[in-house]
């Protein structure tokens, strides 16, 4: 008998990545918050929104790229 192999979203990894990304900007949002951080705010921006935005972008590409 032969299975049947279906089709693997090759996407499921950047939505995955995306949730848990998404989870930590928001506990550290949440930490920053709570604490009083007294970063300046252009760290504060780049923590919570550059740096997991160009990953995400990085990865999205690199997965789509695939066959």
């Amino acid at each position: 008998m032969a299975e049947r192999v279906g089709k693997r979203n090759r996407l499921m990894p950047w939505y995955i990545g995306t949730a848990v990304i998404l989870a930590s900007v928001f506990f550290v949002a949440y930490r920053m918050w709570v604490n009083d951080c007294g970063a300046p705010v252009a760290i504060e921006l780049g923590v919570l929104t550059v740096i997991p935005a160009v990953y995400l972008a990085l990865m999205y590409l690199t997965l789509t790229s695939q066959d």
